[in-house]
């Protein structure tokens, strides 16, 4: 048996119209992408098909995410709260998850503490900001961005510049040029990233790798 074969419904406390918010989020970037609801026959249809399908509460009907725009959201994971009444659900995007286009519909801003600076700073956080960035890129194809140009051109074009940059960075190196060095490492870092994005594994994987080698 699979663990979602396994999986006891029972186990979840629907609410009294039988339905269960569940959080969707990309499995690379993290991204917060939708709050959506469940009840337990789409749950057992997301369990069965590995693909997100909801309740819908104004049609009032069961809806399969991406049936009709082909944005369907591949389930890497799906997790229950403490309370069993609420899901996580992690999933691999094909398209926005938005239907405004967006990549999450969680886009518009109401608070961000910008008064001071944390005293620990999380000084990798520019890597999981860029990560979120380039995935939305990659789902929402903005014209005249860079990087939805290398998504258009695929694999080949951005392993040309994933070994461009990689020469760069030995020549810069080879120069002793510190600030040569930092921005051509900088060029290989966002273009290893948007490769990471394309090949569909995510950082966090690469860093678990780092950890099992330590």
């Amino acid at each position: 048996m699979t663990g979602a074969e396994a999986f006891a419904v029972e186990k979840l406390r629907f609410d009294e119209k039988g339905l269960i918010p569940v959080i969707v989020q990309d499995a690379g970037s993290k991204t917060v992408l939708t709050l959506a609801y469940m009840n337990e026959e789409s749950l057992q249809k997301s369990l069965a098909t590995k693909e997100t399908w909801f309740w819908s509460r104004s049609r009032q009907q069961l809806w399969h995410k991406g049936e009709t725009s082909g944005h369907t959201q591949r389930i890497v994971s799906m997790r229950y709260d403490c309370d069993g009444d609420a899901l996580v659900v992690m999933v691999e995007p094909n398209g926005p998850a938005c239907h405004t286009g967006a990549y999450s519909c969680f886009t518009q801003e109401v608070f961000t503490d910008t008064d001071d600076e944390p005293v620990q700073a999380d000084r990798f956080a520019i890597l999981s900001e860029l990560e979120e960035l380039i995935a939305a890129r990659e789902v929402e194809r903005p014209e005249g961005s860079y990087t939805t140009y290398l998504f258009e051109k695929g694999v080949d074009k951005i392993l040309k510049k994933v070994g461009e940059e990689a020469a760069e960075v030995i020549i810069a190196a080879k120069n002793r040029s510190r600030e040569e060095l930092r921005y051509e490492a900088s060029d290989l870092i966002f273009h290893l990233m948007v490769l990471l994005r394309e090949q569909k594994l995510p950082l966090d994987e690469v860093l678990k790798e780092l950890q099992k080698r330590r």
